[in-house]
């Protein structure tokens, strides 16, 4: 591995760690009946916001084979389906504030173990025989594409007026 592909990880471990940071910060200046509220009139609630980032970070541990889902349960409610005003959450605030941070501890983890060759590798949702036709559907890619994610969701999340 170049040291060029080094320097291309770490430069995109980075960036998830910015993200990470921003978006903890986020939501531990918010009080649990802040996050309670919509972003505005008609708009996911923080709430939502906070399920649907701590399922979509959890779900990232298998992809590149770095461990266990630890929440699924969280997919129902955040990911496969969208935030209706008037429906009620089943998981509570402080539930999801101990998961996402869990969730990133774990992902931390598991991303220093990971060396940069490893990361131009395959990840488990692509054939071998994909792969080998389109290798940018690697390890990183799902790290680019995740920490894109956080970032455009935090970017919305940043509207919301304090009541």
């Amino acid at each position: 591995m170049s040291d060029q592909s080094a320097l291309y990880v770490t430069m995109a471990l980075q960036s998830w760690n910015t993200q990470v940071n921003r978006t903890d910060k986020f939501f531990k200046a918010l009080s649990d009946e802040e996050i309670l509220q919509p972003l505005a009139a008609g708009k996911n609630r923080l709430i939502y916001l906070l399920g649907h980032l701590t399922a979509v970070n959890d779900a990232m541990l298998p992809l590149p084979g770095m461990g266990e889902r630890m929440y699924a349960q969280l997919d129902e409610p955040f990911l496969k389906n969208p935030d209706q005003p008037g429906t009620e959450i089943i998981a509570t605030v402080a539930g999801l504030r101990q998961y996402w941070t869990a969730s990133n501890e774990k992902l931390t983890q598991a991303f220093q173990k990971t060396s940069p060759a490893e990361w131009f590798g395959r990840h488990n949702s692509v054939s071998e025989e994909d792969f080998a036709k389109e290798p940018h559907r690697n390890k990183l890619s799902v790290l680019l594409n995740r920490t894109n994610h956080m970032a455009y969701h935090l970017g919305q999340m940043i509207l919301f007026k304090k009541p």
